[in-house]
Order: structure tokens, then sequence, then C-alpha cells
């Protein structure tokens, strides 16, 4: 067990998780495959910089970090990412929920 490295002395599961589920993130780095994404090569790029997602489960890691599964628009992956390599997307200007035809209609 001494073999293992960790990021930080840091322990985020002494806090509530920081990202919520269904909230939307943005890449602030881009991600290649480590070998734990089937299907592609390692080091193969999985999320660029910048890349849009969405939040769709929050597991932990090591019992030290979150992790948060994101959904990503562009490339259709969902990948586990922890939170340095996320940031929010401000929702200010954007409509999350449109009126459905019934509700528009008086």
């Amino acid at each position: 067990m001494s073999g293992i490295v960790r990021d930080s002395d840091v322990v985020e599961l002494d806090e509530p998780p920081v990202f919520s589920f269904s909230q939307k993130v943005r890449a602030n780095r881009t991600i290649r495959n480590d070998g734990t994404f089937r299907g592609k090569e390692i080091g193969d790029i999985l999320v660029k910089k910048g890349e849009i997602g969405y939040v769709i489960s929050i597991g932990t890691f090591l019992q030290q970090f979150y992790i948060y599964g994101v959904e990503f628009l562009e490339s259709g992956y969902r990948v586990g990412m922890k939170r340095k390599e996320l940031e929010p997307v401000d929702g200010s200007g954007e409509i999350e929920d449109l009126p459905l035809p019934e509700d528009a209609v008086s």
C-alpha cells in the first residue's frame, strides 16, 4: 500500500462535492486515455481543453478525491474527471428550462 502516489495531502471527501448532478462544466485541460477508457489507445485524446459537458455521476477515488462522471457533448464520451480538471460554466444568459408546447399556449 505504501507504493500509492497521491496528488496531494488534501482529502476532498471531508467536504461535500464541488459539482452537482447535471451541472454544466468545462474541461480546463486536455484529457488523454490513461488506459482506463476501453476502445481507445493509451494517450489518445478523450476530451479537449474547453470542451463542455454535464456531470452525470459522482464517485470517489482512493478515499481521497471525488470523481465526476462527465458526459461531453462534442466527443460524446463519458469520462471520469477530478475537481482540478473541471471548472463550472456560468449559466447566466442561458435558458435552461424551455417551456413545453402545451405550457406556452394560453
